[in-house]
């Protein structure tokens, strides 16, 4: 199993263990009585699933934008595009791109360990940029499953066609509503990272991806770092 899905796994079994004497939270009429430690569960289960998967999904963001995410196996890989910006990860490199210049540039790293996911450090750009990431998405979630005063209220819904669980957080400076669908692909989000609004929501999955999507941009300049391991 990937390290990824252990990383996930054990982060959801350490919220569990911290959760045992919370209790239930009070939601709407809409939803259903859910501990705390059973939600987080769920979905961080879910999302371990996810990235075992094969699939490429499509996001829309106000105004217009989009955002993407495809993710292939055997060998593992990965792409994360918004605007003016792109991150793809291959056993050969982890690549940074900034396509909002005149001229795209990639600046290549060295590629995660065997079985090991990039840094969280490296979606920064995306997040500020309007794509919030699976693993962005956890560390709320699990930093509202630690807060006593936190307010959770989960319900179900559909997003881009595709059955999914969503969780309405409300907590001092972090208010949020997430949505995950049962295959454990981000739905939609909203909310304010880091003090800036945030909004998407899939509108596009499929259990297919284009090669293309893990290659680097059409004459894009390369800026080489690997060797120096930065």
């Amino acid at each position: 199993m990937p390290a990824a899905s252990t990383t996930f796994r054990a982060l959801a079994l350490a919220v569990i263990a911290s959760l045992s004497v919370t209790g239930c939270q009070a939601l709407d009429d809409a939803g259903r009585a859910i501990g705390r430690s059973e939600l987080v569960n769920d979905l961080a289960a879910r999302l371990d699933r996810a990235l075992e998967l094969t699939y490429s999904a499509d996001y829309q963001l106000p105004g217009g934008r989009t955002a993407s995410i495809v993710q292939a196996q055997d060998p593992d890989r990965s792409a994360y595009t918004w605007p003016g910006g792109r991150l793809t990860v291959t056993t050969e490199a982890t690549a940074r791109c900034e396509t909002g210049a005149a001229k795209t540039v990639c600046t290549l790293l060295a590629p995660p360990p065997p079985n090991a996911r990039p840094s969280v450090e490296l979606f920064t750009a995306a997040k500020r940029r309007g794509l919030v990431t699976p693993p962005v998405v956890v560390g709320l979630l699990t930093e509202a499953a630690l807060d006593p005063d936190a307010e959770i209220r989960q319900s179900d819904t559909t997003v881009a066609g595709r059955l999914a669980t969503c969780v309405e957080v409300r907590r001092a400076g972090d208010d949020f509503t997430a949505c995950v669908t049962n295959e454990g692909v981000l739905g939609s989000f909203t909310g304010e990272l880091d003090g800036t609004p945030t909004e998407l929501a899939l509108s596009r999955y499929a259990d297919t991806v284009d090669g293309a999507s893990f290659e680097l941009p059409a004459g894009a300049g390369v800026v080489d770092r690997r060797s120096a391991g930065s």
